[in-house]
């Protein structure tokens, strides 16, 4: 089964090792048909600490690491191995 990649923004990386993303979605509500953003926290492993607060990254879910950790930033030598 494929995993997820999803899209976001780094909003904390005080953790070792971990840096927080936001994602944020865009979706038409149903009834108003206005478009509504929705933004949900994720907590991902950083190998190297070699993102900082305000990049642009993309993370896979993987097997839990830690208590709130299921993600793993995709770096640009991961992707294409």
């Amino acid at each position: 089964m494929p995993k997820r990649i999803l899209q976001g923004r780094v909003t904390s990386d005080k953790n070792e090792q971990t840096v927080t993303v936001l994602v944020e979605r865009r979706f038409k509500h149903p009834l108003l048909h206005k478009t509504v953003r929705s933004s949900k926290k994720y907590r991902a492993h950083d190998a190297n600490n070699q993102f900082k607060i305000g990049d642009i990254v993309r993370i896979v879910e993987c097997a839990p690491i830690s208590k709130t950790k299921r993600w793993t930033v995709l770096t640009d030598d991961t992707a294409s191995a």
